[in-house]
């Protein structure tokens, strides 16, 4: 990465604010995915090991610029103190009075998490009063939540302005990694897309085709491909004002843009339904296809067997709903048999390749879904492109 790292910095003594990305689920007061919090609690150990005085800001959830009960860091600091095995001290807001008197008689002693950053309007509309209020906190300036790199924030962008600035290691393992599979892909390159919509993944497939040597295409959004080539498709999912795209698509794919060959169908999208599977030009009337089927979990298989770089991003069916959820979990099972450096994008893929516990089994995960999708398609990140070069 060509961004400063933390580790170029001299933080002895000195105040570090981290933006880091804890926006986890949380359930009865209590974490129930703590993947977040672990992958930030190296640029944590770092810091503290050279002596900074770490305080971490974040998001949780979608509070509406007000204080929320509902969506309180607690619960964060908790798990966070569990696991670094250090003092945290929460503080009840972000800034303020408060704030500033409780820094003033810190002792320096573990780390200090401030309160979620969007119970303040200022956060997501990048106000330059509230980013002035945050910067005055701090000495120095760290970015370790790449999963919101693509929100042009206060905490993302706005102290990054003002604070002299570096990227955490997770940030920079997260860009490492996809400016690898970017660049200088081990070939065969077969990348892997699924979810409901062409819409939200139309500029990711034009730029993996320009990338990748072979692109895997299931989910819903497959079915905008079959009517495009005159399928009947049943109820199943479609955008109609895509089809022209996705015939443009396929003919530029040029063969290389792979799709289903048969498909799970059912009634309704709900446990305990019917299914049957069928070839994907045979989708019975009053049907809707809801996963991709065994034979096409098979040739999916034999392309990422062939890989040497993978990329997911997005599951192959309904994978919440057991019935629909086998060919999501063939392909998490075959990325994770092959010899490919695989990266996994962030989203429900992550989702299912943790609920499989393959998690282990993947070259690396993304905690960000929507940003690793945004530097695939080859958007510029706010949060990256703020920060001074090495």
């Amino acid at each position: 990465m060509n961004k400063r790292s933390v580790r170029d910095l001299d933080v002895r003594g000195k105040r570090v604010l981290v933006r880091v990305d804890f926006n986890v689920p949380v359930k009865d007061g209590t974490v129930t995915d703590d993947t977040r919090i672990r992958r930030a609690l190296p640029t944590i150990r770092l810091l503290l090991s050279e002596g900074a005085r770490p305080l971490l800001i974040s998001h949780l959830g979608r509070p509406k610029g007000a204080p929320d009960p509902n969506y309180v860091m607690d619960p964060v600091a908790t798990r966070l103190g569990e696991l670094l095995d250090e003092p945290v001290t929460k503080l009840d807001a972000a800034v303020g009075p408060e704030v500033e008197e409780a820094l003033n008689d810190w002792d320096g002693r573990g780390v200090v998490l401030l309160e979620n950053s969007r119970f303040y309007a200022g956060e997501t509309e990048n106000a330059p009063d509230f980013a002035d209020r945050l910067a005055s906190l701090a000495d120095l300036y760290v970015n370790d939540a790449f999963g919101a790199a693509h929100r042009a924030h206060a905490t993302t962008v706005g102290v990054a302005e003002r604070l002299p600035a570096a990227a955490g290691l997770l940030l920079e393992e997260e860009v490492d990694y996809l400016d690898k599979l970017l660049e200088d892909p081990e070939r065969p390159f077969v990348a892997i897309l699924g979810g409901a919509k062409v819409s939200d993944k139309l500029g990711v497939i034009e730029s993996l085709l320009g990338k990748a040597d072979t692109l895997l295409v299931g989910g819903a959004m497959c079915f905008t491909f079959f009517k495009a080539q005159g399928y009947e498709i049943g109820d199943s999912l479609v955008e109609d004002d895509y089809l022209e795209e996705a015939r443009r698509l396929m003919g530029e794919a040029d063969e290389r843009l792979i799709l289903p060959v048969d498909v799970v169908v059912a009634t309704a999208m709900e446990e305990g339904v019917e299914t049957e599977t069928v070839p994907v030009d045979r989708i019975p009337s009053g049907k809707l296809g809801l996963d991709i089927g065994r034979d096409t979990v098979a040739l999916f298989g034999k392309h990422i067997a062939d890989a040497q770089t993978v990329f997911w991003n997005g599951p192959m069916g309904v994978f919440e709903i057991d019935a629909f959820a086998k060919g999501t979990e063939g392909v998490a099972q075959a990325v994770a048999d092959s010899d490919a450096t695989s990266v996994v994008g962030g989203g429900d893929s992550v989702a299912a390749v943790n609920k499989l516990g393959l998690d282990d089994d993947m070259s690396h995960i993304s905690t960000g879904g929507g940003a690793s999708l945004e530097y695939v398609e080859g958007k510029e990140l706010p949060g990256v492109a703020v920060l001074p070069g090495k």
